[in-house]
């Protein structure tokens, strides 16, 4: 007996020490910088949200955030490489539903998201919006739909990769608009954009935030936002529902992960450190002016969050499988 009483003496004190061990990294992380991998091109709304975000947690924590391009492959090259860092807090992801979407669409990748990666907080999302080039003979998005169906497989739209949100919301628009137009991905979202406005592909679907400006200087012509509401930045297109597909949405949002294995005291400490971000008032009002919205949520919801959007892309992945 004495020597069960011993051995469980001992294990209570490891458990103690090394949650104390846990509780001193938290308190001194980060004691380096910390890079925040965006698995996507310069100029996107990932690429941009990061460098807004890790410019307010470099001032809130007293280091460097250095936010890092790692594109490739969908944005799976991006997410492999955090998955493989030492899960210490100095490596994250600045991911979007492209990572969620990629669970079924890739399975040849060399990760999964919920086994090697760990949920820190949700950030944003915003809706996106049809956009064609201004040669293109349609004024509504009907007239775009009718010219699609006139000309099967005739018509392209950009993206800025597979399994990203905007060729998500590209196939998903096709399936339940019933036209044939042809997907073309780009390197990332810059390219896919300068596709666009150069005239290259007829039509693209991106986010609110980024597409606006080029609306407002008429290098590309809005035809309906993806939202359940009409966009606050672009009051004046739309929805595709409004403009007759009925039950459509789509959007785009980001989070933040870490290695799986990372200490709860540090993800929980960044959680902190993330919400605290984006209820700033100059960020929420930068935001509003772009049709961004703040979301703060735990680490346990937003896990919640990405398992069930998972389960939802998957279901489209087969739907749309089902269709070509």
């Amino acid at each position: 007996m004495a020597g069960i009483r011993y051995a469980l003496v001992l294990v209570a004190a490891l458990l103690t020490v090394s949650m104390s061990g846990e509780h001193a990294e938290a308190e001194d992380y980060p004691a380096r910088p910390v890079r925040i991998i965006v698995p996507f091109g310069p100029g996107g709304p990932a690429d941009v949200v990061a460098r807004q975000i890790g410019s307010i947690l470099q001032e809130g924590l007293g280091r460097p955030f250095v936010v890092e391009n790692r594109t490739g492959a969908g944005g799976v090259i991006g997410a492999l490489e955090v998955a493989k860092a030492p899960a210490d807090g100095y490596t994250l992801l600045m991911m979007s539903n492209t990572q969620t979407a990629n669970e079924s669409l890739v399975p040849q990748r060399k990760y999964e998201l919920m086994r090697d990666l760990t949920p820190i907080a949700f950030v944003n999302t915003s809706d996106l919006v049809i956009v064609v080039h201004p040669a293109v003979p349609a004024k509504t998005l009907q007239e775009f739909i009718a010219l699609a169906k006139a000309q099967p497989g005739k018509l392209n739209y950009a993206s800025s990769g597979q399994g990203t949100p905007y060729h998500m919301a590209g196939e998903l628009f096709k399936a339940m608009a019933g036209i044939d137009i042809v997907h073309v991905p780009y390197r990332n979202s810059g390219e896919a954009r300068s596709g666009i406005i150069g005239g290259q592909v007829q039509m693209m679907i991106d986010a609110v935030p980024a597409m606006a400006p080029n609306v407002a200087e008429s290098q590309v012509r809005a035809l309906a936002t993806t939202g359940k509401t009409r966009s606050t930045v672009l009051s004046d297109v739309p929805t595709v529902i409004e403009a007759g597909v009925a039950g459509y949405e789509a959007t785009i949002w980001l989070g933040l992960m870490a290695p799986a294995g990372t200490p709860k005291p540090i993800i929980d400490k960044l959680n902190a450190a993330v919400n605290a971000a984006i209820r700033r008032p100059e960020v929420e009002k930068l935001w509003a002016a772009q049709g961004a919205v703040p979301m703060t949520m735990t680490p346990e919801a937003f896990d919640a969050f990405l398992r069930a959007d998972i389960v939802k892309w998957a279901d489209v992945v087969k739907r749309l499988d089902k269709s070509q």
